[in-house]
């Protein structure tokens, strides 16, 4: 499908104040609606195409570790695509991060596609800002199914109100961080929460210290999610502490040096 017969997606949605004040409280939030079906057919067709011809994965998935099992991912679809960027610069969404964080503007860091195979694995519990040489914790996550989708297929699972500890450990995606970081929300006591369907369009949101994950997908049918990051507006590059930050610092902020402003070509003003 060609980027200029896409729907518009530019138009400003205005969230309730007492969801805003939720998410902030919780670290995650749901929007219902945020596509509506004609607008997430279209994109679903564009994002498919691009996913799979831009997918590099190509073992089986048995022959893959933790992390591999839980999902295919393809990232920075925007950057390569054009149709994809109309759906990742879009303002409808940008407006609704800014809004959760209370900013007047925010960039890209990456976007990313998240398909779990039927079979595929879980993901571990995790912090996505463990990856983000950032300075800022105005960071957010937006998730949201290109299909209907249920628990069994891998359901997007917070530990609610656990961004406002900050990082828990250096510590990536893996066995590793499952069984600790389990621990340790045990230990603190957060509530589980995740919601038991959606449908296409729909999207979650989470700050980047929430911790979160998801079951395997038990069913026989795709998991087909597509992501987008968002960062405040104003923020800078910090020394990468670990192998991925330098890698995405590397690879999504343009290379930029610590100290300099995060705003290479890489990550546009939404807004």
């Amino acid at each position: 499908m060609i980027a200029s017969s896409l729907p518009a997606l530019n138009n400003k949605l205005n969230l309730d104040p007492a969801q805003v004040r939720a998410f902030r409280q919780d670290g995650h939030t749901l929007t219902r609606g945020l596509l509506q079906p004609g607008e997430v057919a279209a994109y679903r067709e564009v994002i498919n195409d691009a996913a799979y011809k831009y997918n590099t994965e190509t073992r089986k998935l048995e022959e893959r570790d933790t992390y591999g099992k839980a999902f295919l991912q393809i990232m920075n679809l925007w950057a390569c695509d054009e149709a994809v960027k109309q759906f990742t610069l879009a303002k409808r969404f940008a407006h609704v991060a800014a809004d959760l964080l209370g900013v007047d503007n925010v960039r890209i860091y990456h976007d990313q596609a998240l398909y779990k195979e039927p079979g595929g694995g879980f993901t571990p519990w995790h912090q996505d800002q463990y990856y983000w040489p950032l300075d800022t914790n105005n960071t957010v996550t937006l998730w949201m199914p290109l299909v209907p989708i249920t628990e069994e297929m891998g359901m997007l699972t917070f530990a609610s109100g656990s961004h406002r500890g900050g990082s828990v450990k250096n510590i990536a995606i893996s066995d590793e961080s499952e069984a600790e970081l389990d621990a340790y929300i045990r230990n603190k006591n957060y509530p589980i929460t995740r919601a038991t369907s959606m449908q296409a369009g729909d999207a979650t949101w989470h700050y980047g210290w929430t911790l979160h994950c998801a079951p395997g997908n038990l069913s026989a049918v795709t998991r087909e999610v597509m992501t987008i990051i968002y960062f405040a507006d104003g923020a800078s590059v910090t020394p990468p502490i670990n192998k991925h930050q330098e890698n995405d610092r590397s690879q999504w902020l343009g290379g930029l040096q610590p100290g300099e402003k995060a705003a290479s070509s890489l990550n546009p003003l939404v807004l």
